[in-house]
């Protein structure tokens, strides 16, 4: 009998089973497979001849654990090591991966990444005041109205220098310098980056709805078992450990 043998693996489960290449038609064919019974195509034609691998050695199947004789397949479950290493680094994430199986930053951690961060948008804010009231005494002099139309400028650009620098850089990174500080990070609950527009959407009015609300929203993520605040939930996002 030829030692030269056909290995026929099939693609949807990876059973392997070794046949003698003179038992095969020599044409195109459809085989089903003895254990998940699905059918598909085989050309015995188009495959290179090779011998088996020589059953020296011992090897772990990879997929039930059994300890045998190197070769190409499993002798208990059959399955194909070279289709089922292919396969492994095509699945989906393993559970362990998932966004939602990922450690999240609690209460504490993420209260005072937003102390440094008010800090840092206080000191800009402190400078772009001292500035304005500057301008102010140049400009408007002893006219309260033209004072009063600074004045409200000066507010006006206070509060968009700080939803910008929430924005900008959650939409960016997914973490502000108080978040880079403390090692924690925002992401969609998909586990993709959060982008400008969900950031601008849970910094704006995702944050304006928890803090009306006393600061339930916040409180939140202190109880809540993804740690998720309000906004979060809102804006589909998680604030993750790194």
């Amino acid at each position: 009998m030829s030692d030269r043998q056909t290995l026929i693996t099939c693609p949807h489960c990876g059973f392997a089973k070794s046949v003698a290449k003179e038992r095969l038609p020599q044409r195109k064919m459809r085989v089903t497979c003895p254990k998940c019974h699905q059918g598909f195509g085989f050309d015995p034609i188009n495959l290179p001849e090779k011998a088996l691998p020589e059953t020296t050695g011992q090897v772990t199947c990879p997929a039930c654990g059994l300890d045998q004789a190197t070769g190409a397949s499993c002798e208990r479950c059959g399955i194909n090591y070279a289709w089922y290493q292919q396969n492994l680094s095509l699945q989906p994430n393993r559970p362990a991966d998932r966004p939602e199986a990922l450690p999240k930053a609690g209460f504490w951690a993420r209260f005072l990444a937003v102390v440094i961060d008010s800090m840092l948008v206080g000191l800009v804010q402190f400078g772009l005041s001292v500035l304005m009231v500057l301008t102010i005494g140049s400009v408007g002099g002893n006219n309260p109205e033209a004072t009063a139309a600074m004045s409200g400028l000066a507010s006006l650009v206070s509060l968009l220098l700080g939803i910008a620098y929430y924005v900008f850089f959650t939409g960016y990174g997914g973490q502000t310098p108080g978040k880079m500080a403390l090692s924690v990070k925002v992401i969609r609950t998909d586990g993709e980056e959060i982008g400008f527009g969900r950031a601008l959407l849970r910094e704006v009015p995702g944050k304006f709805i928890s803090g009306i609300l006393l600061g339930v929203g916040y409180l939140m993520v202190a109880f809540d078992r993804q740690k998720q605040g309000l906004h979060d939930k809102i804006a589909d996002t998680y604030v993750i450990k790194l």
